[in-house]
């Protein structure tokens, strides 16, 4: 599945640069260069293992110790004594499914150092960031009792920080907290005013010197509990993890969940030889080269399915969001068969490849997949959607789906189901985590797609199984329906550069009623969306979204058959991304490809602003764009926008959009 352009060198420990610096006669030191030589990892090995990280001048961790404490007593990286010491440089090409390019290119330098007692640290050092993993190879299976993770910085620095949303209720707040759906606007605050009781999950991003980033993310989270950050000591940030599940009990949302009462004093037991979880940091000179990342893909497993030909990205037309309002029509809206076949029928003559059955098809409270409502018969949907090509996607509570996943997945694939959309997991300790691949895994046996939704940031999964095709883990536009203090529209100009760098996101765009800033409503039953027509328009561009939704409905989107039009024709997969210019929390610029026809989409905050950006080879020589932008009275009417045609007769082209607007340009 890769062609490989690919350099491998192996050098015994005297190739390494190692220095051995005054009064430091106990420890080592080793040095780790991207292959573009600007970033440098130097490694320290004493009592503890350290390492720090610089971009040019620039200082972007100082000595951060990493350890890994295991139940034993054992503490990898501590007074470690190295056995041997490697390096690899590698430059390969990735061939990718489903993802914002075609091909993804994977260029490190790479540091292996096995220690005594059987395990070793991998480090690798890319043009735009740097990670690192603990590996072992005991014989047996071990406890871990904590992994310490730290990043260490060298000044009180402003970070964007998704702190988990909880309340504290009687016992301790921290294990509160790993209880979490992983949706959560960003507090913008230096690391020295963090809350120290307060937990936040990753991509968590930190403001640097000379207008630079790091954003941490992790890869490859498998059978082991994801990573939380707090305020450490000084200006640090120090890593928490959810420890293991001892007590569960059923409840939770409509008996869903699985709601952890007691928990174990160790964060996972797992078998002892085995690669961890990748701790990353990508780095950026400027904003735009974050929306570039690939860090995380890269450093994921590569696929475990062998055939992907069955496996259909596409959009869904979608019923929660927009609470199954439809009118004009000799029926009573709501969960049966004759609402459905009107979504379908919709989806038909649009060119929507999904319909989903949101939450309700089944008995509530049930968790039982196999009690349907009597006003739904699933057979006779799926042979109306079948002729009608419109493939059927089913939502499940994660309670529901675990309980007898393989006879779920036969039952409803063989039906004719496309695939799930699994909700409600709201956690990432290692018992869920391993959910995330057993459900991945199940679906691929059985040719269904997954969209994980009540979930934890991407990472990686998708590549090691593209059936995975999206995740959620953002504060999505669903938050639209019942929060009036809503600043969505500054919201969406910082995913790009942060939730984004961790992969494709389930925000579930494409409102029809559109709100200025002070026009805005939440309204469960009848919802709308802050910021222009425009702007909703142009996040089927700007944001990553295999399985891509449109959130409204079919009555709305039947009134609006251009932006229909426009949406449908939007595809969900790139041949190539490029992030052509933007700034975190202002406006963000993405141009992607499909075959020969290029897309730019680009949104603002609040703040009306033109842009003036260079275009891609598409729009050179002469050659004629479609541009969708917002009407002269946006600012009044959000829903006002213009289409119109433009000769480019140079390398720029201005983008123009109102306050909390977005323009899309379309190759010819």
């Amino acid at each position: 599945m890769k062609r490989v352009l690919f350099l491998l060198l192996i050098l015994v420990i005297s190739g390494i640069n190692m220095i051995y610096g005054a009064n430091k006669s106990n420890s080592k030191e080793y040095e780790l260069k991207s292959p573009n030589g600007k970033i440098e990892v130097t490694i320290s090995i004493g009592d503890e293992v350290k390492y720090s990280v610089m971009h040019e001048s620039t200082v972007i961790i100082e000595d951060s110790p990493i350890s890994m404490e295991l139940g034993d007593g054992t503490v990898l990286g501590r007074l470690g004594q190295v056995k041997s010491v490697k390096t690899n440089s590698v430059n390969e090409i990735i061939d990718a499914n489903f993802y914002k390019k075609a091909k993804v290119t994977n260029n490190y330098n790479e540091l292996i150092i096995n220690f005594k007692g059987n395990y070793k640290l991998t480090f690798r050092a890319f043009d735009d960031g740097v990670a690192y993993r603990f590996s072992t190879s005991f014989k047996k299976p071990i406890i871990v009792k904590k992994e310490n993770v730290n990043y260490c910085f060298d000044d009180d620095y402003v970070a964007y920080i998704p702190y988990v949303n909880a309340r504290k209720g009687d016992g301790d707040f921290l294990t509160q907290q790993f209880f979490t759906s992983f949706e959560s606007q960003y507090t913008v605050d230096s690391i020295s005013k963090m809350d120290n009781e307060r937990i936040a999950f990753t991509p968590l991003l930190i403001c640097l010197q000379n207008g630079k980033k790091a954003v941490i993310v992790e890869s490859d989270l498998e059978d082991y509990p994801g990573t939380f950050f707090r305020k450490g000591k000084g200006n640090s940030l120090e890593a928490v993890q959810s420890t293991y599940p001892k007590v569960e009990e059923q409840g939770g949302h409509n008996m869903l969940q699985m709601v952890v009462k007691e928990r174990e004093d160790f964060v996972a037991k797992v078998n002892g030889t085995r690669d961890f979880p990748w701790r990353a940091m990508v780095i950026s000179e400027n904003d735009a080269e974050l929306m570039n990342s690939d860090m995380v893909y890269k450093l994921a497993s590569p696929s475990r399915v062998e055939d992907v030909s069955w496996i259909k990205p596409g959009k869904v037309a979608w019923d929660w969001w927009n609470n199954w309002n439809i009118w004009g029509v000799d029926f009573k809206a709501g969960i049966n068969n004759d609402t459905y076949k009107y979504y379908i029928d919709f989806a038909s003559k649009n060119g929507i490849e999904y319909v989903i059955l949101d939450e309700g098809w089944a008995v509530n409270k049930q968790a039982d997949l196999f009690q349907v409502v009597p006003e739904i018969n699933l057979e006779e949907l799926v042979s109306y959607a079948n002729e009608r090509n419109v493939g059927l996607v089913l939502w499940a509570g994660y309670v529901a789906i675990d309980r007898d996943m393989e006879h779920v997945c036969k039952h409803y694939s063989e039906m004719g189901i496309k695939g799930f959309k699994v909700d409600f997991m709201d956690r990432d300790d290692q018992k869920v985590v391993d959910f995330y691949y057993r459900m991945a895994a199940m679906a691929a046996k059985y040719h269904l797609f997954v969209d994980f939704h009540g979930a934890y940031k991407p990472t990686g999964l998708s590549r090691t199984y593209p059936n995975v095709l999206n995740f959620e883990g953002v504060y999505g536009l669903e938050q639209s329906k019942w929060d009036d203090d809503l600043n969505q529209v500054n919201y969406e100009c910082m995913i790009p550069y942060i939730r984004m760098v961790a992969g494709n996101l389930d925000y579930t765009q494409g409102a029809m009623d559109n709100a200025t800033k002070y026009h805005f409503r939440a309204i469960y039953t009848n919802p709308m969306s802050q910021g222009t027509r425009c702007r909703q328009l142009a996040e089927y561009v700007l944001f990553e979204s295999p399985f891509n939704m449109l959130c409204d409905s079919p009555t709305k989107y039947m009134q609006n058959q251009e932006s229909v039009d426009f949406i449908a024709s939007v595809p969900t997969v790139w041949d190539e991304t490029i992030a052509l210019d933007g700034k975190l929390g202002e406006y963000a610029v993405i141009a992607r490809r499909s075959g020969e026809t290029w897309y730019i989409g680009a949104i603002t905050n609040w703040e009306a602003r033109t842009v003036e950006i260079e275009i891609p080879r598409f729009a050179r020589n002469d050659s004629s764009v479609i541009i969708y932008c917002d009407g002269v009275n946006a600012n009044r009417n959000a829903e006002d926008y213009k289409i119109t045609e433009k000769k480019i007769t140079d390398n720029r082209i201005k983008i123009e959009m109102k306050s909390g607007g977005g323009a899309v340009i379309i190759s010819k």
